[in-house]
């Protein structure tokens, strides 16, 4: 009965998640319906710009021809006019002459004739007639302003869409993700000397396999990318998950996305377990601050920050070590809310709290931020053998960094009831990094300054 039922608990989670697959593909073809649809659409739009844009060209090099030859004419018609007044003037002037040339043949007096003949030798002399170019200034051809548009129509019968590059192939062998960065590693599918640049294109998400449509973060742009590699770094891991895309681009046009691929950053994302919590903490999702109205004691806050939970202390269990990639979470979602006066799981002088997530195996990071008030705290890991008046780095089971900012400030790391003073400044935050497999607990200290952040580590074994 019993193995039946798991079996078909088995059935039910393989059902669900191939049901959560198919919607999450049905939403991926409606949003690439939609996009072929309002892309088509602007593609048309900026068609009928483009071919407007040359219609008015055309127009406007039709009109300024057309001015040319306008002028062109103009120019021909007024030389030609005025040689042909000019003429007409000469000639006027000619018939004149030439009649009174004819006139003064009938002279019968010899002074009058020699007078007559002295004043038509002088008006020749100087008639116009004489002086005239009987070449027009100007020709009546017009061919030096005719056009042939033979090989521009041959151009315009070679318009066609823009060659676009390929969809470049991201390899996921080659990616790395560590220590807050993730390397991305592409290739092409065939050699394209016409490729300019490369956009990147990255979100973060708590889902593995294809990136989902519903419900998702924005996709961050990284653009200009020359090489097939890009380092992402100074990123924050508070996803399980990182989906990353690519498209090549040349001088004129973006080509397609590469398929999708999903990286796990194995974040290790926790909240805090308000049931295991001390009756004068307060606690919420990922902060902690000291309430006084559950007991005596000093008023301090510490709040998580980024990728990493923030907690007192994150449990590990106490067992054979499992082969698990990632630690195990208690569900506190159906957890009744915890009952203030029932809360006993640390009491006495253990203000401690824990993550709601047990690790069992892997090398995991987290980051914890006190508040600028904040007078004492202890960040650290232990078993979930913890007892209930055991307080933090005071059991063989227990390793935490202790701030203490009362009188002067004091920073030390503890273990077994031992403690080792830190000789650095008390840090803005405080990184844990628990090597479950290699028995290790590090701690990274970060302090702000002006020129950036400074770095110091602590190791503890486990």
């Amino acid at each position: 009965m019993d193995s039946q039922k798991e079996a078909l608990q088995r059935i039910i989670s393989t059902l669900a998640n191939k049901n959560d697959e198919i919607q999450n593909f049905i939403d991926t073809l409606n949003q690439t319906l939609k996009g072929v649809q309002e892309n088509s659409s602007n593609i048309l739009s900026e068609l009928d710009e483009e071919f407007d844009s040359l219609y008015s060209i055309l127009d406007e090099v039709k009109e300024s021809m057309i001015n040319s030859i306008k002028q062109e004419q103009a120019r021909k018609s007024q030389e030609l006019q005025s040689q042909l007044s000019q003429c007409n003037n000469a000639l006027e002037n000619s018939e004149e002459l030439l009649e009174f040339a004819t006139r003064s043949l009938d002279i019968k007096e010899p002074e009058e004739f020699s007078k007559a003949a002295r004043q038509i030798k002088d008006r020749v002399t100087m008639a116009s007639a004489f002086r005239l170019s009987l070449k027009p200034k100007v020709s009546d051809s017009m061919t030096h302003l005719m056009v042939d548009f033979s090989q521009e129509r041959q151009i315009l019968q070679t318009l066609k869409f823009l060659p676009v590059p390929k969809a470049p192939e991201i390899d996921p062998v080659e990616c790395l993700v560590a220590d807050n960065s993730v390397t991305v590693a592409w290739r092409m599918p065939e050699e394209d000397n016409k490729i300019d640049h490369f956009i990147l294109e990255y979100r973060k998400t708590n889902f593995d396999g294809l990136p989902r449509v519903k419900d998702e973060r924005c996709w961050e742009i990284i653009d200009n990318i020359k090489g097939t590699e890009y380092t992402l770094s100074g990123l924050k891991f508070d996803s399980k998950y990182m989906n990353f895309r690519v498209r090549a681009c040349n001088k004129a046009v973006a080509g397609e996305y590469s398929d999708p691929v999903t990286l796990e950053t194995k974040a290790l994302n926790f909240s805090l377990d308000n049931s295991s919590s001390h009756l004068n903490l307060r606690v919420e999702d990922t902060c902690v601050e000291w309430d006084p109205t559950g007991g005596k004691g000093q008023e301090s806050k510490i709040k998580g920050k980024e990728n990493k939970g923030s907690a007192h202390v994150t449990s590990l269990k106490k067992h054979t070590r499992s082969g698990t990639p990632s630690p195990k979470r208690t569900s506190i979602g159906s957890r009744p809310p915890a009952v203030r006066g029932s809360r006993d799981r640390f009491t006495g002088e253990s203000y401690t709290v824990l993550g709601d997530t047990a690790i069992e195996s892997g090398q995991h990071y987290w980051e914890v931020k006190a508040q600028k008030d904040c007078k004492s705290y202890s960040v650290g890991v232990a078993y979930k053998t913890l007892g209930k008046f055991d307080q933090l780095g005071k059991t063989n089971t227990s390793w935490c960094i202790h701030v203490n900012n009362w009188l002067q400030n004091t920073f030390a790391a503890k273990h077994n009831n031992k403690v080792k003073a830190l000789d650095v400044t008390v840090p803005e935050r405080i990184g844990v990094f628990c090597d479950f497999d290699g028995g290790l607990v590090w701690w990274t200290f970060f302090e702000y300054w002006d020129a950036g952040s400074k770095c110091c580590e602590n190791t503890s074994e486990k």
